[in-house]
Parts: C-alpha cells; structure tokens; sequence
C-alpha cells in the first residue's frame, strides 16, 4: 500500500533506479475537457497520453476510465512512468492507489421506526419507494427473501444503471428491489494477477456476506421468521424496506482497490442513485490523494448522500476514517439486546460472557478442565493469540482453552481450539480491547469476556496450578435477552476523534446500532466465516461500524423520499442535529471499553433519532462552493482542490468564510494552540435554513465548555417564512491550562436553538494544545 507523504517527497530520488517491476496502480486526473477533437474517445486519448511516457513495448493498459465524479483514469505505472506523466501539461495530479478494508431484527424497532404507526418516517416516505441505495462492498447474494420484490411498483424512470450479467449471476438475479448490480475488479487484479475464480466470483456475487449483510440493513425488506442459529428470533426488516438497491462490488480477497473504489462512485453517480453507502476504509490522507473522499465529493455535488463508516480502530483516539465534511461518518452503538454466555468457573465464580452458539453443547452440570492457551508448550506468543498451528494437541485435548484477541480472527481461533482437540473456548479481550464483546457465531462452544474478566480467569488458572488442583470450567449459554440497560453504548470497537485531517471539523458526526445486527447472509459461506464452517444460514450476526453505515444510509433515503427537496448536508444536519446522547436509562451514553461516561469524540452529535429526524426546525445547509471556501482555508494549492472538485477553485472569497472551522457544520470544534499565550479567542459564523414551522421564534441555550466563555449573537431568531435563512456569530474564549508539552485538554458543551417545539442542537468541542 503506498504511503502518500512518502511518495510526495521521495518520488524524484526513486525515479533513477526505478525498473518495470516496481509498477503500482495511479489515479490520474486530467483537466476537464481537456481532449483534442481528433480522439474517438478519452480512453483513446489517455492511451496516447501514457504511450508517450512508457517504453514502446511496453503495454498500455488503461484500468478504468472516469467521468461523472472524477476526470481521468487509472493505470498500471512505474515510479518513473509516473513522474513523466505529471509533467505533461493536461495532467492535474497523479495519485498513488491506497488498498482499503472492511471495516437488523431489533434494530429498527430500538430505532422507533414501526410498521403500525398512522404516520411517522416510514409511512411519509412509502418506506423508500422510490429511492436507490447504491452499496459500495463486496457484492451481494440476489436470492435471499431480503431482496424479494413482492408488491414494488415499476423501477423509477431516471434509472439508467444495469445488471452485469455472467456465467454465476443471470439477468433474472435482478428484479424491481435488486435494480443494479456491477463489479469491479481492474485494480485489484492489476495488483494480484488474475482472479482464482475457484474461491471468489468474477461477478457482483458475494462470496464474503459482508455486501449482502449491510445492503439488507439498508433496505432489506420484512422477512418473518428470521434468526441467526435461532438467536434474535423475529421480524428481518432494513431502514427503507421498499428503497430499490444497485451493488457495486469493489472488494475482493486481498481488498478493496482504490482504483475500483473510484470506478463504483463513477458509475453509482452517472447510473441515478440517490444514496451511497460505504463500509469501507483505510488511513486518513489528505483529501486530494484520498480516492473515496474525492468520488463521495463528486456524488454529493451531484446531490447525493454518503455515508461511510468510521472505522473499527478505537477505542484509542485520532482512529476515525472517511473525515471528509461532505461525508456522514458513521460510528457504532448498541442496541437492548444481547446474548449472554456465562463462564462458570471451579471456584464458583460466574463471568459474564457473549456468544451466538447453538451447536452440540457442554453437558449440563459438568465441568471441564481448563487451560491458558499461552501457558502451553512452544511459542507463548502464538500460542496465547491461538493461531493456526501453534496449539499442542496434547496440552488443550478436551479441555476448554482460554484465548487471547488479537491477529487472527475471533471465530478462526475456536477453529483452531477445536482443530487440536479442544472442547470449547473462552476468548479474552486485550487491554486495548477493554470490556467491549462482541458476539460471533462460534465452531464449537465459545464465549468472549472483557479484558478484566480475561485477567479474572487467568489469575484462577495459575492459582488453582499452585494449589495442584486442576483449573475447571463450563460455559452456560443463556440464548437472547432484550430489553436490556443501559443501551445505547458507545461500541468498543467504533473509532474515535478527533479528526486527524481537519480537527476543526468533530468526526464521527453520528453513531447508529453498529453490535451484533441480524441481517441476510449468503448461501455458501457459513455464519462464523471460517472456511470449515460448513453451516448455512439465511440470516447471519455481525458487528462493526460497517454494520452501523448503512442504518443511516437507510434512513437517509428514508428522509429523501419525505422531504425531496432536501439536500445531502440538510440530510446529515437533520440528523446530526436530532441525535441524542442518553441512554435509555436517562443518563449520559457510556463507553463500552471502559464502562466511564462517553465523550462527542466518541459518539459525535450522537445516537441517530430518525422520527425526530423527520421535522428538525432548523438546518445547516451547506453548497460545493462552501466546501471550496473551506478547501482554499485548510492551505490546500488551487491545484489540489481542483483535484477534489472537478472545477477551477477561486479562492479569493475564502477569506470572508474566515478559517477553515467557519464551514457551515451542524457542529463546532475549536483548536487552540497554547504557546504561551494567556488568552484565546476565535468565532464562528453559521446560517440556518426554517425547515419547520412559518412563523417561529428560536432562541438560544448555550451550554459552554468548562473554562470558556461562549456568546451568540443574536440570541433569538425571528424567522417569518419556511426557507428563510438567518445568520448567526458565536465566539469562543479561551484561557490556558496546565498542559504539557505537546499534549492537549478536550472540554465539549452545546449551542441549543429551541422554539419551544424543537430543539436543534449542536456539539461544541474546545480544544487546548500544547506545542512541543
């Protein structure tokens, strides 16, 4: 995977010794319009572009050609090929490829969205009717009841996209739910050869569940019965149940290729979605060499929404992915329900534990020996992470081993345990990890406990070793249980501000139920992933803010077919603006990694309240050129936004926008440098749009950061008519902390606007930062 500064800065010192064989893929983006009459077409004019930069006998091969949101194409290129290329004078940028990773039947009832209700979301919308989501992942599994067309009117007339048929996906897999279905796999197999097609499909079949699994919480439609090895038993149902899908594939084994990426939101964009959904990502750049920031720019000029998930990298800080401000970045929550699997230890003390086990099961009353798999013979390290091969038969043979997190996945280290001879497994969390569980469907009876309940259990083993009486054990599995408190919680897993490209901009911007969602599952792959797992099942439990990405990409289609007129930034305000931060015990939203109250680094804006939703009062609305504005304040070239925007950035009006945090964002994050300064102070000037009622007075609840002064003017707005929009000035001051060098001090409050019907709120973060 290229590592962009590098490439920035070292590419001339590689260009001497560079030879065919260091060939990578590049994104290159050409002036718009740029093309001499006398070419057929830009695929044959970048072919000539590239023959004069390559050796003649070197193949031209152009990967894919862009034109809805981006101009250009990829190629396969050597260092040196590529810096030739960026001299020529029609050639913007040149792009080094990144490679990207993966990051419902309670859900949308914990959402409050009801089938029952006389009015509400679901109801204004048709449930989506009308609406194309466009899922960006791994393809999809046509045949699962989820995407059934039962009673969907005609596929809407500005559809222009279609159905790529092949030898493993006939035209009959589409239908009026399933409207579109592509793959892309140039890039991908640029980097890896040719496709063993033994073990994916050259089509948009899924062959991983991951696509199948977050385009049925998007719009999966009504499915009853629907369960997973009989947990979580009830009715299936996505956000926008009758919302019409269209599958782009861009991830395959070895991953999701930027290249491809780039080609899927090109092709989304000019086939008529309204929606894009992402649950894909990689490492923060900056947004001119970052492929999925510069296609979901071009979809959101275009007036479409997109939602991509946060990342799965906390609960550490600075891990949140997809930051661009054009985009709703999406973390992961909890819903009240889980699944709890208990470990009962020899000493008598019960551990709290989770697991999706339905299997042959331990015998009731009997306990079993227990083992730590790192105290065994050969490499501890190995051996304590469970990986493939390093378990001693001998050592683990009928017993239950206990597991550290870590490396390879939850599910393939039961795999491991049972491939030795184990009899069930316990699978701790590291320190990083905390207390946050996460349910997998397990080969064999398993169960995850937290981190201190993992030192717990360990401390058992060594003393009960001591003692020369064996360590004993049972897992006691105890199926589903609903209504549980408190919920939501921050997941674990979900990852963290602040945003490490723009801190001025607060990301994630939202949370949705990102923790063991019901949803539909391919045929051929069993529920745990593993390739032994010969189990099928219909319906599959997963986690991750991939599984909290397309809620919202649901729901936004959702609020699109109610308010049509809505722009991409209103839908993301009304959102961001509605969402709440209490759980339904009435308290402040708790971190599942460390049990302590969560932070707006954490959960941003907060959880998403879609009825609210529906009837914000106020919103943020924001243009391309505002995001220009904020481009041409983050110090980025004329040259480097014209990258991202497609267009000729003029940035002498950015300066009236002030500083890059004066986008109009539906949340505020201030970022001071210390120095030795005593005093600090900055401003943000913000325009809300009347989306309510006609004749309505809102005024302003300030709830300022502990150490700051916060002032608004004015602090009422006297709106007369629906779309009127009024301005409004807050200043922020400051006085320094106590800091060491090169540490920061994050306190957060709100700016609440109210009419006395509706509350739209906003997050406001202060940040202090001591230079080194």
């Amino acid at each position: 995977m290229g590592v962009f500064l590098f490439f920035l800065f070292s590419l001339l010192s590689l260009a001497s010794s560079a030879s065919r064989e260091d060939q990578k893929t590049f994104i290159v983006r050409v002036q718009h319009d740029a093309k001499p009459s006398i070419f057929t077409s830009h695929k044959h004019w970048y072919e000539s572009s590239l023959s004069s930069v390559v050796s003649p006998s070197t193949p031209i091969q152009v990967l894919h050609v862009y034109d809805s949101v981006f101009h250009g194409f990829s190629a396969k290129l050597s260092h040196t090929e590529a810096l030739k290329l960026q001299t020529l004078p029609h050639i913007i940028a040149v792009i080094p490829e990144q490679v990207r990773q993966l990051q419902t039947t309670r859900s949308p009832h914990f959402l409050g969205l009801k089938t029952t209700d006389s009015a509400g979301l679901l109801k204004e919308s048709d449930f989506g009717s009308d609406l194309v989501i466009g899922v960006i992942d791994t393809g999809i599994w046509p045949e699962r009841q989820s995407f059934n067309d039962r009673d969907l009117g005609p596929i809407p007339s500005k559809w222009k996209g279609q159905c790529v048929t092949t030898k493993d996906f006939s035209s009959s897999s589409c239908n009026k739910k399933l409207i579109g279905a592509r793959f892309f796999c140039n890039g991908y197999e640029a980097t890896n050869g040719k496709m063993n097609e033994t073990s994916e499909f050259r089509s948009p079949r899924d062959s991983d569940g991951h696509g199948t699994h977050t385009a049925s919480i998007a719009a999966g439609r009504y499915v009853f019965p629907a369960s997973t090895l009989g947990y979580a038993r009830g009715v299936a149902a996505g956000m926008a149940p009758k919302a019409r899908l269209a599958a782009y594939k861009v991830c395959w084994n070895a991953g999701c290729y930027d290249s491809d990426i780039l080609a899927a939101f090109d092709s989304a964009v000019a086939d008529g979605v309204d929606v894009i959904s992402l649950s894909v990502g990689g490492v923060v750049v900056p947004y001119y060499l970052d492929a999925i920031a510069i296609g979901a720019f071009g979809a959101a000029d275009k007036g479409i929404f997109v939602s991509a998930s946060a990342g799965n990298g906390g609960p550490g800080g600075l891990t949140v992915t997809n930051v661009a401000p054009w985009v709703a970045t999406i973390g992961a929550g909890t819903i009240d329900r889980d699944f709890p699997a208990d470990v009962k230890l020899g000493n008598g003390k019960l551990v709290p534990g989770v697991s999706v086990y339905n299997g042959p099961s331990l015998s009731p009353g009997r306990m079993y020996p227990l083992v730590y798999a790192g105290s065994g013979r050969g490499d501890g390290y190995s051996s304590s992470l469970c990986l493939e091969g390093s378990l001693d038969p001998n050592f683990v043979k009928g017993k239950i081993v206990l597991c550290d997190r870590g490396i390879n996945s939850r599910a393939a280290k039961g795999d491991v345990v049972k491939k030795a001879g184990g009899i069930g497994m316990i699978l701790a969390n590291g320190v990083f990890d905390g207390e946050g569980l996460v349910a997998d469907c397990h080969v064999l009876p398993a169960t995850a406990v937290g981190a201190s309940n993992g030192d717990e259990i360990r401390r058992y083993i060594d003393s009960a070793s001591k003692s020369n009486l064996p360590a004993t054990a049972t897992i006691v599995f105890k199926g589903t249980r609903l209504r549980v408190r408190p919920a939501p919680v921050v997941a674990s897993f979900s990852a963290r501000g602040p945003n490490p490209e723009t801190p001025e901009i607060l990301k994630p911007d939202l949370i949705a139920p990102g923790l063991n969602i019901l949803a539909a599952w391919p045929d051929r792959v069993g529920p745990s992933g593993v390739p032994s797992d010969k189990r099928r099942t219909e319906f599959n439990i997963l986690s991750g803010t991939s599984m909290a990405c397309p809620h919202v990409s649901g729901l936004a289609a959702l609020l699109k077919a109610a308010h049509p007129e809505w722009s991409p930034a209103v839908i993301k305000s009304a959102l961001m603006t509605t969402a709440y931060t209490v759980d339904n015990r009435g308290e402040t939203m708790l971190d599942e990694s460390s049990g302590n109250t969560s932070t707006v680094l954490d959960f941003g804006s907060g959880h998403v309240h879609p009825t609210k939703a529906m009837n914000p009062g106020l919103v943020y609305d924001t243009s391309s050129m505002d995001y220009v504005d904020f481009l041409c304040n983050s110090n980025y070239t004329i040259n480097n936004i014209q990258v991202i925007t497609r267009r000729s950035a003029d940035c002498s009006g950015a300066k009236r926008a002030g500083h890059v945090g004066n986008l109009n964002y539906p949340s505020f994050s201030a970022v001071f440098q210390q120095y030795s300064k005593h005093k600090m102070s900055t401003h943000f000037i913000r325009q809300v749009t009347n989306v309510g009622d006609p004749k309505s007075v809102y005024e302003v609840t300030i709830r300022p950061p502990s150490g700051t002064l916060v002032t608004v003017e004015p602090e009422k707005l006297v709106f007369r008519r629906v779309g009127q929009k009024l301005n409004f000035l807050v200043r922020v001051q400051a006085m320094a902390v106590e800091l060491s060098p090169g540490s920061t001090s994050m306190k957060s409050g709100s700016i609440v606007w109210s009419d006395g019907k509706h509350n739209v709120t906003s997050p406001l973060i202060v940040t202090m930062q001591q230079p080194l």
